[in-house]
């Protein structure tokens, strides 16, 4: 055929003879390509292509692959770097890929999308794109049977980027997505040793009844302290924030505590002191507390071993707690110095009588923001108007209270008992009109 074709190829002297030669070469190619369907069988022609591809698609590019191996070692468990690209390859999934893995855990909500060993993940960072496959192999030989790797692919002169910038890009994602999905925890230590549970406690900042400016200098010195772990490290102090709730009671210090939690995702450790019993108690109890997580003790004032020693002591000022710790020991632990270096601690006091506390302990560095929850106030009602009434936008009787909220004294707690007595809306907020009609009156009598 190529004899024949070169037979009949015309000179070159004009555009027809140009023409004609584009003719010829279409009519050969065409005749190539029916052979090639007709002729080959379909599996051996998956082969040449599949094969070509590779050819063609990694000469000019110079590409080199590096492969994250599920465990890093025979005698150590999990690579975490693996554990990361697993996370993070499933949020680079397009409807383009025609090929996934879906599944449901039992403590998750929505559905999880997993990489499909046949299905290769192209990401694009930076404006450089990066190929990933997943490598799944038996080995009867390894302490893990079923063995899996990941393997990213990548031009040779993105080398510096993909080790310096794309795989700290993978891991800090991952860590960020572990955070969001994490079931919060609370740990309790009401005798010898830390029992937990689920923290299922609901509290948000949207849905906190506090007063507006309050709770966005909480909320801002919140993600201050989280973002800045570098900072802390860099200027050689420990990563931690204090934080000292005072106020009546009823006014709203656990449901603040639970907002902490939920908006830094870390677990609680509710330390009752009134159970501590030596400083070796207190020394295995903190240890016990890992990181990320917020230190609660609630009622600090209660234990005789923190009031003020400047003042004298009265039997009627202890109401419980044995106190058989040293102070300092304690100050020791909120500093973070006996502690493992406090890394990401939030450590958080209540009181109702903020003047019996030491000194020593409410200075900056141990408790560093002093928050004031007071009696409810009108800017803060309307947000539980719409916690318990479903109450959104400008209502006049919700406008009336208020106004009438500026006039008296109650807490949170006492205005929520009375709207969750009624179901009927404007029920609930007439029978809260005329109780703080009442209170008024009784507090100009």
């Amino acid at each position: 055929m190529v004899s024949n074709m070169r037979k009949h190829l015309p000179s070159f002297g004009s555009a027809s003879s140009w023409f004609e030669v584009y003719a010829t070469f279409s009519t050969f190619t065409m005749l190539l390509r029916t052979a090639f369907n007709d002729l080959i069988p379909h599996q051996i022609r998956s082969f040449l292509v599949s094969k070509l591809e590779a050819f063609f698609h990694s000469q000019p590019n110079n590409q080199i692959s590096l492969r994250i191996n599920e465990f890093w070692h025979e005698q150590y468990d999990g690579n975490e770097l693996f554990l990361a690209a697993q996370e993070y390859l499933p949020t680079r999934i397009t409807s383009t890929y025609k090929s996934l893995k879906v599944g449901k855990l039992e403590n998750e909500k929505h559905l999880n999308l997993a990489v499909d060993p046949s299905q290769e993940v192209v990401d694009e960072f930076e404006g450089t794109k990066f190929s990933w496959k997943l490598d799944e192999n038996s080995d009867e030989n390894s302490r893990h049977s079923w063995k899996q790797a990941f393997v990213l692919t990548f031009e040779e002169r993105n080398r510096e980027r993909v080790l310096d910038r794309y795989i700290p890009h993978v891991l800090k994602t991952y860590e960020a997505m572990k955070s969001e999905k994490r079931i919060l925890e609370i740990h309790s230590r009401r005798s010898y040793e830390w029992t937990h549970r689920e923290l299922s406690h609901p509290a948000t900042f949207d849905t906190l009844a506090l007063d507006p400016e309050l709770k966005q200098a909480i909320v801002d010195d919140l993600d201050r302290f989280k973002k800045r772990k570098e900072f802390y490290k860099k200027v050689g102090k420990p990563w931690k924030r204090g934080y000292l709730l005072y106020g009546p009671p009823g006014t709203g210090k656990s449901s603040l505590i639970a907002a902490i939690a939920n908006h830094l995702k870390f677990d609680v450790y509710d330390l009752d002191l009134s159970y501590i019993t030596s400083d070796s108690d207190l020394m295995e109890a903190m240890r016990d507390i890992s990181r990320s997580s917020i230190l609660v003790i609630e009622d600090i004032d209660c234990n005789k071993e923190v009031h003020d020693r400047s003042k004298p002591k009265q039997d009627s000022d202890i109401e419980k707690g044995s106190g058989k710790f040293n102070l300092s020991n304690l100050l020791n632990f909120v500093d973070g110095l006996r502690s493992g270096g406090g890394e990401g601690w939030v450590t958080i006091f209540t009181t109702n009588h903020k003047e019996k506390i030491d000194p020593a302990l409410l200075r900056p560095g141990r408790m560093d923001m002093h928050i004031h929850l007071s009696f409810l106030r009108g800017k803060a009602f309307p947000i539980m108007a719409s916690n318990y009434l479903g109450i959104e936008g400008d209502h006049p009787v919700v406008e009336e209270i208020k106004g009438m909220l500026e006039k008296t004294q109650v807490t949170p707690a006492v205005v929520g008992e009375h709207l969750i007595r009624n179901e009927d809306p404007d029920l609930a907020l007439e029978a809260l009109v005329q109780f703080l009609k009442q209170q008024i009156k009784e507090d100009t009598q």
